[in-house]
């Protein structure tokens, strides 16, 4: 009886329980009343992308003094698997870096072949090392792909700093959570906020994290769907706006980065953006779209400082079996000219679910007891109302 209430707890405190099975589901930025354009899929995020699953691993233990090695811990993992964990087959793939004051492991061969050959991982900036390891080793537990005969890896993996609530250098991220972000990967809703990678992340000096979304066009255009996924580390509390109003400078609050400069940092920003869409795009293309979420990124206030890593990846679940090694591959290609809806749609859904992450993430003391405030509700709306911004919220 022990052992199994023992196990509960840590399902509880380690990994977390899907935020699905709550009763009083987190509000999203739609349910406040918040103004976007486009049409969202059913679920609202990047797994509306038929296929993609993600999964987490959340770690929070400790609090008081840092003391390196043991905590406080405020971090995890972040697992997105392009045609879920039941397929070996590559996806067309690009990226871009907006500003490259951070990391995305395997974007050499990303460009070079235009392939994704695995998952896409996010984590802390100290992490990267280990996920990335972890990423194979999983992979060659799980067997090589069917007809590879000498068989390697370069996963990709991202990464944004969580040093201010964070015990970032006690390299708490195992081997075993990698495992389990990987193998706990889902399709369906996708939990947001305090999760994954973005457990320990401050957004526009809030309490920042992980946030998703997603557009489907009309038939006229395809019918396509783009997904986004964000883990959000970026801005500084003055740049923030929401629906086009100076959220930021509306809504007083601790200035964290302020408090970073005074102890010898500078802007410690960063945003990975993960775009997933099921319209037939080659690697050129998704690079084009993978640019795009800058103007998603951008509506939300943020300039890409000196001190950001703002790094963004775009795949394409369309063209199954491209990758095989040996004969003619028979591609489909939207043309160039019908890409504008898809631009569209992609600084749609990153606009909102930088907002998501930023309306489900939580108040969080971390290490030395730095504490970051969430966007309060209430006063997020009452602003918005202020400004004529306030629609009627629905559920």
């Amino acid at each position: 009886m022990f052992s199994r209430y023992c196990l509960v707890f840590c399902c509880l405190v380690i990994w977390g329980c899907p935020r699905r099975a709550e009763s009083q589901p987190k509000p999203r930025a739609r349910d406040l009343g918040i103004p976007f354009d486009g049409t969202p899929g059913p679920l609202n995020a990047i797994t509306d992308v038929p296929g993609v699953e993600v999964g987490f691993t959340t770690l929070t233990s400790g609090s008081g003094r840092l003391v390196v090695g043991k905590g406080p811990v405020r971090t995890g993992v972040t697992a997105i698997l392009p045609r879920g964990r039941g397929s070996s087959d590559q996806v067309f793939a690009g990226w871009f870096s907006l500003n490259g004051n951070g990391e995305m492991t395997g974007t050499t061969w990303l460009e070079e072949s235009g392939f994704l050959e695995g998952p896409v991982m996010i984590t802390n900036t100290h992490s990267v090392g280990v996920v990335r390891d972890s990423v194979i080793a999983w992979r060659v537990k799980h067997g090589q792909p069917e007809g590879s005969d000498y068989w390697w890896s370069l996963p990709v993996v991202a990464e944004t700093y969580d040093g201010w609530l964070n015990d970032v250098n006690g390299f708490h991220v195992k081997q075993q959570d990698v495992f389990h972000a990987l193998e706990a990967a889902h399709s369906g809703a996708v939990e947001e906020g305090n999760v994954g990678g973005g457990t320990g992340m401050i957004c526009y000096e809030f309490k920042g994290g992980t946030g998703t979304s997603s557009r489907v066009l009309d038939a006229k255009q395809g019918g396509y769907t783009v997904g986004v996924l964000v883990q959000c580390n970026c801005g500084s509390r003055e740049q923030l706006r929401i629906a086009g109003v100076p959220v930021g400078r509306e809504i007083a609050g601790s200035k964290i980065w302020s408090a970073l400069k005074a102890s010898g940092h500078e802007e410690t920003g960063s945003i990975i953006i993960v775009i997933a869409t099921n319209a037939p795009l080659l690697p050129h293309q998704l690079k084009r779209l993978a640019r795009r979420a800058s103007l998603g990124l951008a509506r939300t206030g943020s300039v890409s400082g000196n001190g950001s890593g703002d790094i963004f990846l775009a795949f394409s679940t369309a063209n199954p079996g491209a990758s095989q090694p040996a004969g003619i591959r028979h591609l489909e290609m939207v043309p160039n000219d019908e890409m504008n809806p898809l631009f569209a749609a992609t600084v749609e859904a990153t606009e909102e679910a930088i907002v998501n992450a930023l309306v489900a993430a939580e108040t969080m003391t971390g290490l030395d007891d730095h504490k970051v405030e969430a966007i309060p509700h209430d006063k997020l709306q009452e602003v918005l109302r202020k400004y004529g911004r306030l629609q009627v919220p629905s559920r």
